[in-house]
C-alpha cells in the first residue's frame, strides 16, 4: 500500500468525532473539536480521496465527522455567525459536497447558516471582509481562503451570481494592495485603518512573507475561480485578473523554490538563521502547482515543480515510528498578527511558533496535493 495511504488511513483510524488526531491545538488544550476550519481542511482533503478513489471510506468518515456536528435544523455545533470570524467559513464547503452525495437536508440548511455569516461580515472601507470581529479593518491572505470559495460556490449555486462583483472586487484590493512588485510575492497582511501596532504607518502592511498565507491565497485564487460560472463569458475580465494574479505568484515563488523541493517558513529569507523548510506551506504549493496545470492555468512544465515539492515533502518529513506509526512533522502550529499575544509579524515572530506533527494545516494540503498527483496518473 502506498505510504501516504498508510498514512492517513492510519490517521482516520487514531481519531474520534470528537478527537481527531490531526487537531493539533485542540489536543493540546484538552478539549472537544467542534467547528473550526481546521478540521474542514482535512474533511475537504478526505472528500477528495473518495473523489479520486471511489473508496467508500472516505466519504462514510467525512460524513460520519460532519454529521455529528450539524443537527437537524441546520444549527452547527459550536459555530455561532455572531462571532464575525471569516476562519469559521471554511468548513462550510465541507457542506456542498456532502449535501450533493447524502442528500441530507440538514446540510443545505448548515450551507445557509454559513453564509448567513457571509451576510453580516464587517467590511473594511474598501468592501473587504475583516478577518475576525475581533481584528477590526484587517485583511489577511489567510482569510481570502477561508472566505471566498465558499462565497463564490453559494453564489454559483444558490444565488445566480448574485454577489460574483463583490467575490471579484476583494480579490482586486488585495492583488492591488498586498503585493510587493519588486518580488511579486505577498505580504501577510493589511491594516487599511493602519492603527495595528504591526503594521507600517504608511502602508499599512505587515513586515513579511508567511509562506502558508501565500499558501492560502494561491489556494483562494484556484477555488475560488474552479467554482466560477462562467459560461457566458459575462466575466471574462474579472476571471482574467484572477488567472493573471494567480500565475503571476506561481512564477514568484518558483524563484524562492528550495533545491529540496520545499519553501522556507519566511518565503524570502531562505537560509537565514532559524528559518527552515515548512511542511504546510509546501504542500500548498504542490497543490497549487498540479491544480494550476490540470485547470490550464500553467503550461505543462509546472507539473514537474509540484512533483519536486510533494517528493521533497515525503522524503525530509514523512517517517515511520520505531512503533511503524508514520508521522507527517515540519508543520508550522499556527502564526499571526496581534490579538491576546501580541504577535508582530517580525522575522522572529514566525520563528518561534511551534512546529508539529500531522496538524491538518499540514496534512490536508499535502492529501491534497497527492490527489492531484494521482489525477495526473490517471
Amino acid at each position: 500500500m502506498d505510504i501516504i495511504v498508510q498514512y492517513i488511513d492510519g490517521l482516520m483510524e487514531r481519531s474520534t468525532l470528537d478527537t481527531p488526531a490531526w487537531n493539533i491545538e485542540k489536543l493540546k488544550a484538552g478539549i472537544k473539536s467542534k467547528w473550526n476550519y481546521i478540521d474542514g481542511v482535512m474533511i475537504k482533503a478526505i472528500l477528495e480521496m473518495y473523489a479520486i478513489s471511489g473508496d467508500k471510506k472516505y466519504l462514510d468518515f467525512a460524513d460520519k465527522f460532519i454529521d455529528h456536528r450539524v443537527f437537524e435544523d441546520g444549527s452547527i455545533d459550536g459555530y455561532s455567525i455572531g462571532e464575525k470570524n471569516i476562519d469559521n467559513v471554511n468548513a462550510g464547503k465541507t457542506l456542498f459536497e456532502l449535501y450533493e452525495l447524502t442528500g441530507k437536508e440538514k446540510y443545505k440548511k448548515a450551507i445557509d447558516l454559513v453564509y448567513s455569516q457571509i451576510e453580516i461580515m464587517p467590511r473594511t472601507k474598501t468592501g473587504n471582509f475583516w478577518h475576525k470581529d475581533i481584528y477590526p479593518n484587517q485583511v489577511w491572505l489567510d482569510g481570502m481562503y477561508m472566505g471566498q470559495p465558499f462565497y463564490m460556490e453559494y453564489e454559483t449555486k444558490f444565488n445566480n451570481r448574485a454577489n460574483y462583483d463583490d467575490i471579484f472586487s476583494q480579490f482586486k484590493f488585495v492583488i492591488e494592495n498586498l503585493r510587493n512588485p519588486l518580488n511579486g510575492l505577498y505580504y501577510h497582511a493589511i491594516d487599511t485603518s493602519k492603527e495595528a501596532f504591526w503594521c507600517d504607518k504608511v502602508t499599512g502592511l505587515s513586515q513579511n512573507v508567511w509562506l502558508r498565507a501565500i499558501g492560502w491565497y494561491a489556494m483562494a485564487l484556484l477555488d475560488t475561480l474552479d467554482k466560477v460560472d462562467n459560461e457566458d463569458h459575462k466575466y471574462d475580465k474579472e476571471c482574467k485578473m484572477m488567472k493573471d494574479a494567480f500565475v503571476d505568484l506561481m512564477d514568484a515563488m518558483l524563484k524562492y523554490q528550495d533545491e529540496s523541493g520545499m519553501w522556507y517558513q519566511v518565503v524570502n529569507f531562505g537560509g537565514m538563521e532559524k528559518n527552515y523548510l515548512e511542511t504546510s506551506g509546501s504542500a500548498i504549493m504542490a497543490y497549487a502547482l498540479l491544480k494550476g496545470v490540470r485547470l490550464g492555468f500553467l503550461p505543462e512544465s509546472y507539473r514537474e515543480y509540484g512533483f519536486k515539492a510533494l517528493k521533497g515533502i515525503e522524503d525530509r518529513y514523512l517517517k515511520a515510528g520505531e512503533d511503524g506509526t508514520i508521522s507527517l512533522d515540519g508543520i508550522c502550529l499556527v502564526a499571526g498578527l496581534g490579538g491576546s499575544n501580541n504577535r508582530p509579524g517580525t522575522y522572529d515572530y514566525y520563528m518561534s511558533e511551534p512546529i508539529v506533527k500531522d496538524d491538518a494545516k499540514g496534512v490536508g494540503p499535502f492529501l491534497l496535493a497527492y490527489t492531484e498527483r494521482l489525477r495526473c496518473s490517471n
